[in-house]
């Protein structure tokens, strides 16, 4: 089924195509696409009623989805992400957009993609899992897509997700952490997300917890991801299986003693089942992520943090122990008040969900 373009619908779209004359993400939307403002939450309140798809691209699969204005997801579609080569990339996107977009009427399209993008909102400075570097995304996929397209950061699209249809709702100041591999982040303040001065902002993973310590990816030493992540999780359980502890037998027995198939995977599925090395291993990792927030909160002080990420099916097992870190660490603990620490809602699908919405409501502010 043809779906019209924005600009050549019948009916109260039809109009010249606004997002042809300027970039979505400039002005005071900026990349992330969230304005600030009383006119911005009128725009939200209002919605638009059209679809959006939003697509959340990972250094293994590329995921695509058929959002409405209430946050659900009515369609969605994968592909395996294709190596390094930025266009197959792209023709993935195309793929996928024009898949979903067949048995839909799409107003938009929202790229959520981890990377540090530039303040307009159009380029990938640099992605760590693709060959992307000053990348004009936003401009390559509108010419192919001939849709307006909004790009952002995947963790900046998750907490909008989460601020505006997950467990961050009604907050005014929320920090959301990503727990995978390694350990990402974002802020939505006063409805908008704080993308920084340069645009770079939420690398949280990466504030130096440990002078000296274990070697991060960024060349740094004793950065925080290195101590509270899914990554971090598996380090300390190959370490502890392989000095043949007594304690790591079940450890071992799970990957029928194949030391470097243990993962942060294989050490919360353990722990889920009563395994009490995989706990007290989830525990200490929970005690790093609640240091860490600590930090946070005397940083920016937010009303809740929102924890999400893959890490995150250990439940409680994981934050527990991080609450009771945070509170123990908090400065000027038992004298102020204290943020709420809670898990994401919206799991997995959050990237997506945070993208397509975050392309509609700028679509309709440019429109």
């Amino acid at each position: 089924m043809h779906t019209p373009m924005p600009g050549q619908q019948p009916g109260p779209y039809r109009r010249r195509a606004a997002w042809r004359r300027r970039a979505l993400g400039g002005g005071a939307i900026g990349a992330a696409g969230a304005p600030a403002g009383q006119g911005f939450r009128e725009h939200l309140r209002l919605g638009r009623k059209g679809l959006a798809i939003g697509v959340d691209i990972g250094g293994t699969k590329v995921a695509a989805g058929v959002v409405d204005a209430e946050g659900r997801i009515l369609a969605q579609a994968r592909r395996s992400t294709p190596g390094n080569d930025p266009r197959a990339v792209e023709r993935v996107i195309v793929e996928l957009v024009e898949e979903l977009g067949a048995g839909h009427r799409i107003w938009s399209v929202g790229i959520g993609a981890a990377g540090w993008m530039d303040l307009d909102g159009g380029t990938v400075l640099f992605s760590p899992h693709l060959a992307w570097r000053n990348e004009p995304l936003r401009d390559n996929l509108q010419r192919l897509l001939r849709r307006p397209v909004l790009l952002t950061n995947d963790a900046d699209a998750a907490a909008w997700a989460e601020w505006r249809f997950g467990a961050g709702q009604g907050q005014n100041r929320l920090v959301c952490i990503t727990l995978g591999t390694g350990i990402g982040g974002a802020m939505v303040m006063d409805g908008r997300l704080e993308r920084g001065r340069f645009g770079v902002a939420g690398e949280f993973g990466h504030q130096i917890i440990m002078p000296g310590g274990h070697r991060c990816e960024c060349g740094n030493r004793g950065c925080w991801e290195q101590y509270a992540s899914g990554n971090a999780l598996g380090r300390e359980a190959r370490e502890l299986a392989a000095a043949n502890s007594p304690v790591a037998q079940e450890l071992l027995k799970a990957v029928d003693g194949d030391v470097d198939r243990i993962t942060g995977v294989v050490v919360t599925e353990l722990a889920k089942a009563g395994d009490p090395t995989s706990r007290e291993l989830l525990e200490d990792v929970g005690e790093w992520l609640g240091l860490g927030l600590a930090n946070l909160a005397a940083a920016l002080d937010p009303g809740k943090f929102v924890i999400g990420g893959g890490l995150c099916d250990a439940g409680e097992l994981l934050v527990g122990p991080a609450r009771k870190a945070f509170a123990r660490n908090l400065t000027g603990r038992g004298f102020r008040p204290a943020a709420e620490i809670e898990l994401a809602a919206l799991g997995p699908n959050a990237g997506l969900i945070g993208a397509a919405d975050l392309s509609r409501v700028t679509s309709r502010m440019h429109g």
